[in-house]
């Protein structure tokens, strides 16, 4: 840098800090008397006092973060409120049936749709009886081949009963033609017996539902020759109504539970979907588990529900609600009006002077956003829902009111 450049930088460095002394540096206050507006400049290079060179200082009174902090408040209500346990469950069947052949043929013609809901006893497939209505056939012929014999022989031991009492015939005869008609009706007896398993096996080429509930997806399709009790089956059948969902809870709150069933009350439970939006259905609690899974200190419970419009499906996820009690009168506040920090729980109260205030909390049971408060606060109490950013103790506040709808 030449000579010539040097003192202009150093002058215009020492311009710059001139003018930032003059925005930033303190006025001089006029003295005692002399402080009127419009007053003169007390000397060279000053400014009046409270003024800058845009204007008047701007008085503290507009400073934001010393006006009242506007928030939502909230009264603490009194209400009755469930005393609830949350789980997580999975919806199972009271029943699942994989419908098979119980003989063998080719399958001749499907009655059902798949998906369709179907009750116990109705039709759904036939396999050709052809082979089965022979085997009939042939025990009836057996049975009537041996009714004929069987008629011959008891007139035959008619005449010799006559002839034995003349004495003209030796007793031997006459013990041997009564064990003829013995035999004879004992194979009888073996005859029907054939009859009955021949017409049992006929039947059995009409396969019928064995429960009411929904069919799955066909296994086997019409022309396959099938086998008798296949491992594959020819399609499922899950009862869908009523159904059951399955639930753990921890063991330290058996208690709790074991307290309120032994009571006798029925105990309801309610299935909410994923997200804890939905309540699906409800339901009543039927069984505990005979012992505690040692691995997770858990233990299982059962719950049936109705489900009569299917609102739960087999194996889906659910979350569970059971209500194990109703704590009547409770004060509660909404749970998003709940502070957490080191003192523990706690929440923002407004007081009458319309300053905000702590307030340490002993909390309770939950209901649908709603925790009971059984230390800290009683009904009527405003807290504070929204706003909580910018409190602290003493701190003045504005309540802003919701807009009418309309």
């Amino acid at each position: 840098m030449s000579l010539l450049k040097k003192p202009l930088v150093l002058a215009a460095a020492l311009a710059v800090a001139a003018a930032a002394l003059y925005w930033f540096w303190p006025a001089t206050e006029p003295a005692a008397g002399a402080g009127q507006a419009g007053a003169a400049p007390q000397g060279p290079g000053k400014r009046p006092a409270g003024q800058r060179p845009g204007g008047p200082r701007p008085a503290m009174a507009n400073n934001p973060w010393a006006m009242p902090v506007p928030v939502r408040v909230i009264e603490a209500g009194s209400t009755d409120l469930k005393v609830q346990i949350k789980a997580i469950g999975t919806v199972t069947p009271l029943n699942t049936v994989l419908v098979q052949s119980r003989v063998s043929g080719p399958l001749q013609q499907v009655f059902f749709q798949e998906g369709q809901k179907v009750e116990a006893g109705q039709l759904l497939a036939q396999i050709d009886p052809a082979d089965y209505k022979v085997q009939l056939a042939q025990a009836q012929g057996q049975k009537d081949q041996n009714l004929a014999q069987l008629k011959s022989a008891k007139q035959d031991l008619e005449r010799y009963a006559k002839l034995k009492e003349q004495n003209t015939i030796a007793a031997q005869q006459m013990n041997t033609q009564q064990a003829l008609v013995n035999q004879l009706k004992g194979a009888i007896k073996s005859n029907q017996a054939a009859i009955d398993a021949a017409a049992l096996q006929l039947s059995y080429t009409q396969i019928k539902a064995p429960i009411s509930g929904r069919l799955g997806l066909r296994a086997v399709d019409p022309g396959n020759l099938i086998q008798a009790n296949s491992a594959t089956g020819l399609v499922t059948i899950t009862q869908s109504s009523p159904i059951a969902v399955v639930f753990t809870i921890p063991e330290t709150q058996l208690q709790q539970v074991r307290a309120a069933f032994r009571a006798g009350a029925a105990l309801t439970v309610e299935a909410w979907d994923r997200a804890e939006q939905m309540q699906l259905s409800s339901g009543t609690l039927t069984t505990l588990d005979n012992q505690i899974d040692i691995a997770t200190g858990t233990l299982k419970l059962k719950a049936e529900f109705a489900n009569q419009n299917e609102e739960l499906f087999p194996n889906q996820f659910v979350n569970v609600r059971l209500n194990v009690a109703v704590q009547s009168g409770a004060v509660t506040i909404p749970q998003d009006a709940v502070q957490y920090g080191a003192q523990g729980t706690y929440v923002y109260m407004v007081d009458q002077n319309n300053k905000a205030q702590i307030r340490v909390l002993k909390l309770g049971a939950v209901d649908n956003g709603l925790v009971a408060v059984e230390e800290g606060l009683k009904a009527g109490d405003k807290v504070v829902l929204e706003g909580l950013d910018r409190l602290r103790p003493d701190r003045e506040v504005e309540v802003i009111q919701d807009a009418p709808k309309g």
